[in-house]
Order: C-alpha cells, then sequence, then structure tokens
C-alpha cells in the first residue's frame, strides 16, 4: 500500500504541526517488541501522556528471541528507564571467544572485550513491556494503512478501526508495514543464508563467555548463556528452494520459523553440519536441543531518510522497520533503542522549550542515519569474509 498522493512527502518539509493550547501531541508507536516499547517509555518519562503502542501480535502469542548484545550506549538508555542491568543481564562477562576451527578442533583463539553486556529478547521483552502501563499497550492491533483526516496522520487498522495521531512511529520490525507504506521500493531480499537458532540445555561444564566459532567458508556457529541453559546460533548456506523445502515457505514470506516450522529435513541438515564441522562438544549442544527455529538472513538497501511529513503531523521509522542488519552486525537493537533516544529527545526539547519540531525531527535523522547505513552496508561485508551466501550471490 502507498499513501495516497496529498499525503506523500514533499522534498523539504519546514511546517511543524501545531497543537491546540495544552494539548500534547498524540504518538502512535506501532510495534511492540523492542524498539516500540523503549520510545514509549522514553516518552511517557518526559512527561508526553498521549501515547499509544499498537501491536499486531494478541497478548497470549508466544514470544521467544535469542540472544543480543548491548552496547554501553544502549545500556545508559536503559538505565535512564529504571531498568538495572541485573534485570536483563544474567551472565555479565565481556568477554568474545573467536576460536578457528579445524578439523573440528580449535586452531587459534582470540579473546577481545566486548563494550557492552549480553541479554536475551526476552529478558529484556519482558522489562520493557512490565514498565508499560495497561492503558497504553494495545495488542492485537495490526495496522493496514496510514492516510490523513483533516490533515493529521490516520491509521487503519484491520479490525475497521482508526487512530489520529500527529506523529506515527513505526517500529514493527523487518517486515514494517511502516516501510512498505513510506518508503515502498526498498524492499528485502534474501542473503542466501539461514541463522539456525535454539536454547539447548546447561552442559556439565558451564559456558560463561560468548564463543564464535568458524569452521571455515560457508558457516559460523555462536554460543552463549543464558538463563537455564545455551542459546546458539549455526549460519549456513541454503539455497531459496531448500530454505522453502525445509521450512514450508520461501524466505521473503517465512521471515522467522518457528518450531512448528522446522521440518525434519532442516533438523538433519543442522544435525549434519554439526557432526562434520564442530568440534564434539558443541555438536552435542546442537543435537541436544529440542525445539529449534531459524531466521533467514536478508539485506536490504540502505535508507536515505527516516522521517515523513504525513499531513501536518509526522512518520518516523525506527529501527529494523527502517533498516534490518545482519545479525553479525550486533546492531539491530542497538540501533533501534538510540534512534528511540534521539526521537524522545527531539520532542521534549519541542514540547518543553518550544524548539522548532522540524528542524529538531531533521537533527535527529542527520545524527542517527549514518549509523544504520554502516551497518546495512557492514553485514554484507562480514558475510562475504565468511563466506556465506556465496554460491546464491554467484
Amino acid at each position: 500500500m502507498t499513501l495516497p498522493p496529498h499525503t506523500r512527502p514533499t522534498a523539504h518539509p519546514t511546517a511543524s504541526p501545531s497543537h491546540p493550547a495544552g494539548r500534547q501531541p498524540r504518538i502512535a508507536v506501532v510495534g511492540g517488541s523492542l524498539t516500540g516499547p523503549t520510545v514509549a517509555l522514553l516518552l511517557l518519562h518526559a512527561g508526553f501522556d498521549q501515547v499509544a503502542v499498537f501491536e499486531a501480535a494478541p497478548a497470549t502469542a508466544p514470544l521467544a528471541g535469542g540472544l543480543i548484545g548491548l552496547e554501553h550506549p544502549a545500556l545508559d538508555i536503559l538505565d535512564r528507564l529504571g531498568i538495572n542491568q541485573s534485570e536483563v543481564v544474567a551472565h555479565d562477562s565481556e568477554t568474545i571467544c573467536q576460536i578457528t576451527v579445524r578439523d573440528r578442533r580449535p586452531a587459534h583463539t582470540v579473546r577481545r572485550v566486548y563494550p557492552g553486556r549480553n541479554t536475551t529478547w526476552t529478558l529484556l521483552h519482558a522489562a520493557l513491556t512490565a514498565r508499560i502501563p495497561e492503558a497504553v499497550l494495545h495488542t492485537n492491533r495490526r495496522v493496514t494503512g496510514l492516510a490523513t483526516d483533516r490533515g493529521q496522520p490516520l491509521l487503519h487498522f484491520t479490525d475497521g478501526r482508526t487512530e489520529l495521531a500527529d506523529l506515527v512511529v513505526f517500529a514493527d520490525g523487518r517486515t514494517s508495514i511502516g516501510r512498505r507504506l513510506l518508503d515502498p521500493f526498498r524492499r528485502l531480499r534474501y542473503a542466501g543464508y539461514v541463522a539456525h537458532r535454539g536454547h539447548a540445555p546447561a552442559p556439565h561444564e558451564p559456558l560463561r563467555d560468548f564463543v564464535r566459532l568458524e569452521p571455515g567458508p560457508g558457516c559460523q556457529y555462536t554460543v552463549a548463556p543464558i538463563p537455564g541453559g545455551l542459546d546458539w546460533t549455526f549460519y549456513l548456506d541454503a539455497s531459496p528452494t531448500d530454505y522453502t523445502r525445509r521450512f514450508g515457505a520461501p524466505p521473503e514470506r517465512r521471515m522467522f520459523a518457528l518450531p512448528q516450522h522446522v521440518s525434519p529435513a532442516a533438523r538433519a541438515h543442522v544435525d549434519d553440519h554439526a557432526a562434520r564441522l564442530l568440534p564434539a562438544v558443541h555438536a552435542a549442544t546442537v543435537h541436544a536441543t529440542t525445539a529449534r527455529m531459524a531466521v533467514p538472513v536478508m539485506d536490504i538497501d540502505p535508507p536515505t531518510r527516516m522521517l515523513w511529513p504525513v499531513g501536518r503531523g509526522w512518520a518516523v521509522l525506527l529501527g529494523d522497520a527502517l533498516a534490518p542488519v545482519r545479525p553479525h552486525t550486533a546492531r539491530g537493537a542497538n540501533n533501534g533503542i538510540e534512534q528511540a533516544a534521539g526521537l524522545a529527545t527531539a520532542l521534549t526539547q519541542h514540547r518543553r522549550w518550544a524548539a522548532d519540531l522540524a528542524a529538531a525531527l531533521h537533527a535527529g535523522q542527520h545524527r542517527h542515519l549514518p549509523a544504520a547505513v554502516t551497518a546495512v552496508h557492514r553485514g554484507p561485508a562480514i558475510g562475504a569474509r565468511l563466506g556465506l551466501g556465496a554460491a546464491h550471490r554467484g
């Protein structure tokens, strides 16, 4: 879907939305994963009282996610929200062990310090959403379109309802409806390999650090401790046909393969590669994992903007809605959280000190867009170094 012609963005917007005296701006946040709740909490903490979060999934939907590396700027933003690191960081090691593997044996190990801490999507999501007032978070509300009504942005939902806003924040992930509406020519494309994931039971000898194994071209394996066990990711090449056969739909349609989508063929494919390529202890971790998931690694053209005028209001893309990046970059959650803080700063300066809103929003875009573009470029460079997706590129 695209915006009607009268709501499409102009090249150089200058107008700031005007609000009746005493009325705060209505801010609609689309997406309830990590970036959406972060921006909502930042705005609530700043005194905005007309904030609503719309999440497409029902409240009862099973949600789970893997390991996330958070750098110090993102951790500091969470500190400001009152989220103590002990709440989201179960293992506080900062060490990354990068191991070159030859013939299933460690051949060379490099240790370095990660400037941050590891958490999991599940821990962080729980900490964020527990702090959002019940009246602010609306689940099972899927957005289908964006138009204007008397000059104000108007969201349309699958249930037929609509919501007026002064600002719409799309933080709705890799398959963002906001990106399809605002920036429709930037389409996701499959990179030629898959991140197979699983949560394994805790080993007899506890693992403390984040470990990255590189057995050779065309694969990479990472594993780290999480509450109750280990989180591992095994990157392996797969053609679009292979992905469809193993997970029941093409990668462009099945962006997240949940446990029920993982076929016996997909499981056997991962088990076989683990047995042939990984040291015995890591192969055993993979084999011991019952419930598995998979994510096709995707690329997208770099964004040229993150902000659009819609009538007298605005729409903005944040996090993966703006620019999904390959997981090797470890920048997905960091970009979203930092962009959320930048947006909250711009809005706060406008409300508290009457700063020109257009100028403040564009200044935030100028600061945060380059980091998103860099991460988009960096992902394919890392994949190429590892030989991942090479057959697909050829």
